[in-house]
């Protein structure tokens, strides 16, 4: 009787051994691949030599080693019968995007508005999506102006234009939130009065005042961690500057991330885009009032730039150049957010098209905080709290 007791026993404590080491195995797969997943956005302006700290495990998986785990814990779908564009052509320059934009508002109102976007893609569908020639540029542009003031309409003009719905729907993720009415304050004989406009409003990442250098960087090669492309966009400057919200939108994740350090990620609220901003500054890299869930509307203060990052251990600066990795994200469809399916865009011109919107800035010297001085309402923003959820945020 004692015998087949014991037995029994062993193998109760048998199964619960394995059961605890199979929930251990799938809690460090899942940890690993959102290392990976985050990986992939960061990004900085030199190669930094990988740390010799030994309990950097991840880094020394290989690219095969990183695919296996991403299927083992990703969740099966069947991505071929979804009806969603899979890959984006973004490659408009900042010449186009600043004559389609000005059309746009100069015309609106009239009968002879047409969207910045509708006449990027018109444009598009006859180049094939290069924007290169300046001259081709304005030649399709004007083509399509001249015709709808002559009473045409835009229906009729695309109505046999091969991949025009193409183009108009690939630009609408990427630039849909950045133009159209709001109200900002203005100076007014020394006071401030609201102003209802309509027009650019997204802002440059980079505060009003703050000096930085760029260059397109998209795509070169990183090396921390294992080899990869840079999938953002790096903009160098000063530890501290103010960096600002691109979009109005929610926070939907920050914190500390071995590959961006300070991190923090704002989800338009069309969901169509994900603005990621990383590398913040050690100590202090958020508005202390932010958190998960928080409305920001474009033009606020949502962090400081720094040079953390490239480490497991939080709050380490770990890069040599202080910089802010800027990066943007397009979904069409909720799948695309994580995993093999991202698609991230080269944003290169349009941070150089929103350098014509800076926010303006002032320090509270108490607080050592920079807030924007002059105030925005947003109807987008305004719609999202009448109906958003925030149950799901701490």
């Amino acid at each position: 009787m004692k015998k087949i007791l014991f037995v029994n026993i062993l193998i109760l404590l048998t199964f619960a051994g394995v059961s605890y080491w199979s929930d251990k195995k799938t809690q460090m797969e899942a940890a690993m691949a959102e290392n990976i997943r985050e990986s992939r956005l960061e990004g900085t302006g030199e190669d930094i030599q990988q740390p010799d700290d030994a309990e950097v495990k991840f880094q020394d998986t290989n690219p095969n080693e990183e695919k296996e785990i991403r299927e083992r814990t990703a969740e099966p779908e069947e991505e071929e019968n979804k009806d969603y564009i899979h890959w984006a052509d973004f490659g408009v320059s900042k010449f186009a995007m600043t004559e389609a934009y000005e059309y746009d508002k100069n015309t609106y109102g009239t009968a002879q508005h047409i969207g910045w976007i509708d006449l990027l893609a018109y444009t598009a569908a006859y180049t094939g999506g290069s924007f290169d020639s300046d001259r081709t540029v304005c030649q399709y542009m004007d083509q399509l102006k001249e015709a709808v003031e002559q009473g045409e309409t835009l229906e009729k003009l695309v109505k046999d234009l091969e991949y025009f719905s193409y183009y108009q729907e690939v630009y609408s993720a990427v630039l849909g939130g950045m133009v159209g009415e709001y109200e900002i304050e203005v100076p007014s004989d020394g006071r401030k009065r609201w102003e209802k406009r309509y027009g650019l409003k997204a802002f440059s990442p980079i505060a009003k005042g703050f000096p930085y250098s760029d260059y397109d960087d998209f795509g070169a090669s990183r090396s921390y961690g294992y080899k990869r492309n840079h999938l953002g966009h790096d903009m160098l400057g000063q530890t501290g500057t103010p960096v600002i919200a691109v979009e109005s939108g929610y926070v939907e994740a920050m914190g500390w991330n071995q590959y961006g350090g300070w991190r923090i990620g704002i989800r338009s609220f069309d969901k169509k885009r994900y603005y990621y901003y990383a590398h913040l500054r050690q100590g202090f890299p958020y508005q202390p009032d932010l958190k998960e869930g928080s409305v920001v509307l474009a033009g606020d203060v949502i962090g400081y730039m720094g040079h953390t990052g490239y480490s497991t251990t939080e709050d380490t600066n770990n890069i040599d150049q202080t910089h802010l990795h800027f990066g943007m994200q397009i979904i069409f469809d909720e799948s695309q957010k994580d995993g093999d399916n991202e698609i991230w865009i080269d944003c290169y011109q349009i941070t150089s098209f929103l350098y014509r919107n800076q926010s303006e800035t002032a320090r509270n010297d108490e607080t050592k905080e920079w807030r924007r001085i002059y105030l925005m309402k947003d109807p987008s923003a305004e719609a999202y709290e009448r109906t958003a959820d925030y149950s799901m945020y701490p």
